[in-house]
């Protein structure tokens, strides 16, 4: 066990946890985030993602050791009333049907947006390969991401 001085949308939690405790359950079970989706647990879906030091990372195999003191965000931290321009695009295209994967999708769209404000079909269709979505609303997460980088 070690004590954490973690930085989550802005505010401070201090944790005694073991240090090989996946930032997934640390945001879950310990500080009651429950925005940041369990899928796969081997960071292959994206249901998981949040923002450290504003990159996107799988929570699931992103260990509270590797996190240390660096800056996380999760889906809660977006915004606090759903005004991001990301999370508004997702509603003006009616991306989500049934939920589950759209906090990862939102936040790999959004470290998207801030590394390339104007991204290409191509680099859409690369940067967010890696989030599964069962219910295949990819057509319209990528309408939603090219509406948001017009904002």
């Amino acid at each position: 066990m070690a004590i954490y001085n973690l930085n989550i949308n802005g505010k401070k939690h201090q944790l005694n946890v073991d240090p090989e405790t996946p930032m997934l359950w640390v945001l879950r079970d310990h500080l009651h985030f429950l925005g940041t989706k369990f899928g796969c647990g081997i960071g292959q879906c994206g249901a998981c993602t949040i923002h450290l030091e504003g990159e996107a990372v799988r929570s699931c195999v992103t260990t509270i050791s590797e996190v240390g003191t660096k800056a996380v965000t999760t889906i809660e931290g977006l915004s606090v009333d759903g005004t991001h321009p990301v999370q508004k695009a997702w509603l003006e295209h009616d991306v989500a049907q049934c939920g589950y994967c759209q906090p990862g999708q939102i936040m790999n769209a959004t470290a998207l947006l801030k590394r390339n404000p104007h991204p290409t079909d191509q680099e859409i269709e690369e940067a967010m390969a890696g989030n599964i979505c069962r219910c295949g609303t990819y057509t319209r997460i990528k309408a939603a991401i090219k509406t948001a980088a017009k904002v």
